[in-house]
């Protein structure tokens, strides 16, 4: 079944609010079987949102559609909903009465205009709103079903799961599963180009996405089963492992991070970093991983070439005779926050984040990062050939994911 989401509020379109529903419900809605071809946004002009409606309704058999079920003037979500399909809003009185519960248990009094509230499709079916005062409805029209829920996440979500979902289920006969394979070191048109065969398949697809400094790949498998549908997703990747090997870090895992983290629990081992050009940023990356506090020992920040030298251990005549910025100080900054922290694996990265080139003109972009370890130290150089606007943030993140996968391969050996 074809599906459609209309996310309705003008806070929506002004940038006000971020809209986190459409992403959650598309996912929700995938994992359910539907095909979900359109997403909108529509501002609070009853105009527009009835043209949008009609659109939708004409090429899917299912729409939803999130906010403007308040009682103030500007939601008019049901109100539009219910002429555009032919339907009567009547009184629900079970709804008022729950409605006039949730004011009197939070000691305020109801106001008139909350009654609109309470006003439900007649002949529809109504979604209890057990986190707010506006309950869901869905109302149908020649085999086509629109479904209304709230705006704010922390009531919809919570109906959605609760009821909307069991209902919409009924009328699925079918469920897609997905997986994410996750690439590091190799750009996505050749990462697409080793699997391109499997690009064309029709179920499981394959799907290539790119980020800074990863490529990813989603596979996904419609089938009547999440366990038919889990299989045929396997069988593709184990033909995607052939292709790409040593190139891909994880499968399903949020990030380098969250691998580096998990690797590190595994084996009960502890990690730190010594950074320069990103400033904290891959602690703080890993720091956003949760259980973090089990593998991470310390991170220090050496901007300074006094703090590499006296807290790091990094020899003046390695910065003299190299700079800052080379492999030796990269491997020297990494073995030193080994032996400051008595962590198993101490991690480095110095380098020019731009948009400057250096003023001995090597490029905004070169980077050094280090890893040392039992086995020993390990060095990696990267050039991201960035510099000029807006290249300081990419650089940094690049050099960041760089530092986590080096580690990741180190702890793999």
């Amino acid at each position: 079944m074809n599906c459609e989401i209309i996310c309705v509020g003008t806070e929506i379109l002004l940038g006000d609010i971020l809209n986190t529903n459409t992403q959650y419900l598309s996912q929700q809605m995938a994992a359910l079987g539907f095909n979900v071809l359109h997403q909108c946004v529509v501002g609070d002009n009853a105009a527009r949102l009835a043209e949008q409606l009609n659109e939708s309704l004409s090429r899917s058999e299912l729409v939803l559609l999130t906010g403007g079920l308040g009682p103030t003037a500007d939601d008019i979500t049901k109100e539009v909903c219910c002429e555009v399909m032919g339907a009567e809003l009547v009184l629900d009185e079970e709804e008022l009465e729950k409605i006039r519960r949730y004011f009197e248990k939070r000691g305020r009094v109801m106001v008139e205009e909350n009654k609109k509230q309470a006003l439900v499709p007649q002949n529809g079916v109504v979604f209890a709103n057990h986190h707010g005062t506006a309950p869901g409805c869905a109302v149908e029209q020649n085999g086509r079903w629109a479904v209304l829920l709230p705006g704010p996440p922390r009531e919809m979500r919570p109906m959605f799961e609760g009821q909307v979902k069991p209902w919409l289920a009924q009328r699925s006969d079918s469920v897609i599963f997905s997986r994410m394979v996750r690439t590091f070191g190799i750009g996505e048109s050749a990462m697409a180009s080793a699997v391109r065969d499997l690009l064309d398949g029709v179920n499981p697809t394959v799907a290539p996405y790119a980020k800074d400094g990863e490529a990813l790949l989603r596979v996904t498998a419609k089938a009547q089963t999440c366990e038919q549908a889990a299989r045929m997703c396997d069988e593709t990747i184990e033909k995607i492992r052939e292709k790409l090997g040593s190139y891909i870090y994880g499968v399903d895992v949020s990030g380098l991070e969250y691998a580096v983290v998990e690797q590190l629990r595994r084996a009960g081992q502890k990690i730190s970093f010594a950074e320069s050009c990103t400033g904290g940023l891959i602690a703080k990356r890993l720091t956003d991983v949760p259980g973090a506090s089990a593998v991470f020992e310390c991170g220090v920040v050496s901007y300074a070439n006094e703090v590499k030298k006296n807290l790091l251990g990094v020899k003046p005549e390695t910065i003299e005779q190299f700079t800052e910025v080379s492999r030796e100080c990269a491997a020297e900054m990494a073995q030193g926050v080994r032996r400051l922290s008595g962590a198993d694996y101490g991690v480095s990265v110095t380098g020019f984040a731009g948009p400057d080139s250096a003023p001995d003109g090597r490029p905004a972009g070169l980077i050094y990062v280090g890893v040392s370890s039992e086995h020993g130290t390990a060095v990696r150089e990267v050039n991201t050939g960035r510099g000029g606007e807006g290249s300081r943030d990419y650089n940094r993140t690049v050099a960041a994911s760089n530092a986590l996968h080096l580690a990741l391969e180190e702890m793999r050996r």
